[in-house]
């Protein structure tokens, strides 16, 4: 029996490890859901819906920001993620314009989605059904940046060399207002930044702090700021996350990411990432149709434009066009 035991064992542990787990890994056998959406250069041409949660789920009807607007401009071209719902399209501009005003010289915006949403090649595990975007906090300079400076130019951080603190060299009252400006709006549901700058803004903030409480700190984002809308209309299949909790979250929840445990590695090894094993199985069932559904006849119909074509449009063969806007007819009813 002793030595039909290991045998017996070491073909349960094959059994096992082959059958599907419920939101499991994928099987090795199974297309990677990052790479079906990956994939894809254009969105669905399809009324606009988010489906599933931020970090499990896909986009479609997505539209994509120009590469460049009267007060923005879009960073890292090739990665091809530009896309968003409507609604975030919109509130980037918006914000943009609004933030302008307040005295920020401009937005440089980097990742939306992709084309479909979906899990993506590399990064984020979030950023998949079209309902947030990075901004950096490097304001816009004063001339239109060639596409090779989008591609390369470092995104500077605000935080003090070796440091989980801001750098008082460079922040900046402008820094705390496009940050106040994002967090006004009704339908942003949190703001994603890096604990040192929470913080910095619970010490510096003054007048009405209510907003404080929409602006999250979390890992990494001392380069960037991560915006989040929530679920909007005509996305049933759309999760929400938990609503923030009251109050400027200026308390001992802040200081919990000021302590070792935040910032202690992982023991052992580590697990794959969630974004690079899951397969369509793992996601909803309509993600399934956003793959399949067909494309527009071109990305500039489904693009939110500037007023001109610029020097890094051009080099990637874009055209100036008026402010238009895609809007996809009703999909026929299913026989």
């Amino acid at each position: 029996m002793r030595l039909l035991a290991k045998p017996f064992l070491a073909v349960l542990l094959v059994l096992a490890l082959c059958l599907p787990l419920p939101g499991g890994p994928a099987l090795a056998s199974e297309p990677l859901a990052k790479d079906l959406f990956g994939a894809h250069r254009l969105p669905a041409a399809t009324p606009p819906r988010a489906h599933g949660f931020y970090s499990r789920g896909c986009l479609e009807g997505g539209i994509a920001i120009a590469v460049d607007g009267p007060n923005w401009q879009a960073m890292r071209l090739s990665r091809n993620r530009r896309w968003g719902h409507p609604e975030m399209v919109r509130l980037i501009e918006r914000l943009s314009r609004e933030a302008a005003a307040d005295g920020w010289p401009g937005l440089l915006v980097g990742d939306i989605s992709q084309p479909r949403g979906g899990p993506m090649l590399s990064g984020h595990a979030s950023h998949q059904i079209g309902l947030d975007a990075d901004i950096w906090f490097t304001p816009m300079p004063n001339r239109r940046l060639s596409a090779r400076e989008r591609e390369n130019m470092p995104a500077r951080s605000l935080l003090a060399d070796n440091s989980l603190h801001v750098d008082d060299r460079l922040w900046t009252p402008a820094h705390e207002a496009v940050l106040r400006r994002a967090a006004s709006y009704n339908e942003v549901e949190r703001i994603l930044v890096h604990p040192g700058i929470k913080k910095k803004l619970c010490d510096t903030a003054t007048g009405d702090r209510s907003w404080l409480g929409k602006v999250r700190p979390f890992w990494g984002h001392h380069y960037h700021f991560h915006i989040r809308i929530s679920c909007p209309p005509g996305s049933s299949g759309c999760q929400r996350q938990d609503p923030v909790p009251r109050g400027t979250g200026c308390d001992a929840s802040l200081d919990w990411w000021f302590t070792e445990e935040p910032w202690r590695p992982a023991e052992g090894p580590q697990a794959p990432r969630a974004r690079d094993v899951m397969t369509m199985a793992n996601l909803p069932n309509a993600c399934r149709a956003v793959l399949a559904a067909p494309s527009p006849a071109s990305e500039a119909a489904v693009t939110l434009t500037g007023p001109v074509a610029t020097p890094a449009a051009t080099e990637l063969g874009y055209q100036a066009l008026p402010e238009t806007l895609f809007v996809p007819q009703p999909r026929p009813p299913r026989p």
